[in-house]
């Protein structure tokens, strides 16, 4: 009797423990349900990532193409700024930038951004889809050879090397030119019309490179008149870091001479969002990134007169100075918080030795005298003598260059004596827009003399003139697609919103100076150059 007692009481204990145990489960199970996805942490992303076999700095996946109207999302760093960056509630800039949290925090803040989205809806606009001419062999930069196959000698290697014997078509299914590194294929897309199209696949993954790609190497660029370091990258690809030197409000104070002015590591990355906001994407990408001093810079270094520029300031900041034409100096130090420094990345153009580049003088160069003027500035009828010279005398080139005034006035850049052009292609090609960190240093002023080609000359292309004409208007306002432009820079907020109130007048300006053109012409088209043909 008391065995069978013990049997009993041992299948019940059984039973309530197995019943005890199919509610925890059947709890869980109701929760997980129940709770919002983006409650849900776990690293699902990464590990589909490395199941497919796609790794974070590689190319997007077919898949992912139609997804090019979300250029400028898809980057993986901070979004906030330096000056943030202490407040508790920035957490996420304390960490390194290509880390999951990282990613995390701007995949959710890129899919806010998409929703609503005006810059979205500009680059669907007929204006942004007018066709470039067909690209020939000639029009290319480079020619390429498709069995030319780039890999990494071993998995722990930094190291790319080229393979003449590969096949076009490799064993994993690729072609031998998904093989290439991002700033690769930028370089080999590059051609006579424009330096990356409209619609690049590769722009967002090229930006996030530039914002998360480990530093291998950092030195100071020889030349210019302030401090610029060339970063490398462990897949050969380089960058140009220009670090901050002043906060977003700051201005240029009214006595300054334009050539007394600081570089704004801000003014680069809104220059060049701008530049593709107005469809001349002549300017190369350029991300925003915060850096280590210490380990990025500091520690990393070959360039040993930069070295010896390293000092502590007395609040413990780690800062240096390198040595350059002006600024360069304790006084003018570029310091960090206490070793973390933001900076403008530039994806470099190919080396000259590969891809020569023509520097011309600007036939509005200021004379950088602070008494003497330059002869466009004492001649009314100045464009007149430009027109009969060459090459302004034929073809785009003096219209390209009322369009970089254009840019110039939005952004206040007073700074433009020089541009460059790709000698391959002669004189029949685009003007590169290089070296903008002068710009967006005032908003509360304007300066029309930055406009004097426009003034003088009375001609503009027809599709700058209607571009300009539909970001004045509300569904497209200028300031509110650069303000959504720059909202997925690591640095964001790139500018004060002063500066980008700022760029909604003086486009006003521009249109109004056209508007005087167009009624003092006898013909229209003489002031409308039609660029644009029967697509408006």
């Amino acid at each position: 009797m008391q065995w069978r007692m013990q049997m009993l009481f041992q299948r019940k204990l059984k039973i309530r423990f197995l019943f005890l145990l199919f509610l925890a489960l059947l709890v869980h199970l109701v929760m997980d349900f129940a709770l919002p996805t983006t409650h849900r942490s776990c690293g699902c992303d990464t590990k589909a990532s490395k199941a497919t076999g796609v790794l974070s700095g590689s190319p997007m996946p077919a898949s992912l193409k139609k997804l090019s109207l979300r250029i400028l999302q898809d980057f993986s760093g901070s979004n906030g700024s330096l000056e943030k960056s202490s407040q508790p509630e920035r957490a996420g800039l304390h960490l390194r930038a290509g880390e999951p949290g990282v990613q995390q925090q701007h995949e959710e803040a890129n899919a806010e951004w998409t929703r609503g989205s005006k810059l979205a809806a500009l680059f669907e606009h007929p204006l942004y889809n007018i066709p470039v001419p067909e690209v020939t062999e000639k029009d290319k930069l480079f020619i390429v050879n498709p069995m030319e196959k780039f890999s990494l000698r071993s998995s722990g290697s930094d190291e790319w090397v080229s393979s003449s014997k590969a096949e076009t078509l490799l064993p994993t299914g690729k072609t031998a030119y998904d093989t290439y590194p991002t700033w690769l294929k930028f370089h080999i897309g590059i051609n006579r019309y424009e330096l990356y199209p409209r619609r690049d696949p590769l722009l967002p993954t090229l930006l996030r490179d530039l914002a998360t790609q480990r530093i291998i190497s950092s030195v100071q660029k020889s030349g210019g008149t302030q401090l610029k370091l060339i970063m490398t990258f462990p897949n050969y690809g380089q960058a140009l870091f220009k670090p901050m030197k002043q906060t977003r409000d700051q201005e240029t104070p009214i006595d300054f001479f334009y050539f007394s002015d600081f570089e704004r590591h801000n003014a680069e990355i809104a220059a060049f969002h701008l530049d593709r906001i107005l469809d001349f994407r002549r300017i190369p990408p350029v991300s925003g990134r915060l850096v280590n001093i210490t380990k990025e810079i500091r520690d990393i270094t070959t360039d040993k007169k930069l070295a010896k520029t390293f000092f502590i300031s007395p609040a413990g900041n780690v800062c240096f100075y390198g040595e350059c034409s002006y600024y360069c100096s304790t006084e003018h130090a570029v310091c960090g918080k206490p070793d973390r420094l933001e900076g403008s990345m530039a994806a470099l153009l190919p080396d000259k030795t590969l891809a020569k580049r023509r520097s011309w003088r600007s036939p509005w160069r200021r004379s950088y005298h602070k008494s003497k003027k330059a002869e466009w500035e004492l001649n009314p009828n100045y464009c007149d003598q430009v027109r009969e010279t060459p090459p302004y005398d034929s073809g785009h080139r003096l219209l390209d260059l009322i369009d970089m005034a254009i840019l110039d006035f939005l952004m206040g850049n007073m700074d433009r004596h020089h541009y460059e052009t790709f000698e391959k292609f002669g004189n029949d090609t685009f003007l590169l827009h290089l070296d903008n960190g002068r710009g967006f240093g005032t908003h509360s002023r304007d300066e029309p003399s930055i406009l004097a080609p426009l003034h003088q000359c009375c001609s503009i292309k027809k599709s700058t003139y209607l571009r300009l004409q539909l970001l004045a208007t509300q569904p497209y306002r200028l300031s509110d697609v650069l303000r959504e432009a720059l909202a997925a820079d690591p640095l964001a907020p790139v500018l004060a919103e002063p500066h980008l109130q700022a760029l909604d007048r003086r486009l006003e300006k521009v249109l109004v100076a056209v508007g005087h053109c167009l009624a003092r012409a006898a013909h229209q088209e003489k002031v409308l150059v039609d660029d644009v043909g029967p697509w408006v």
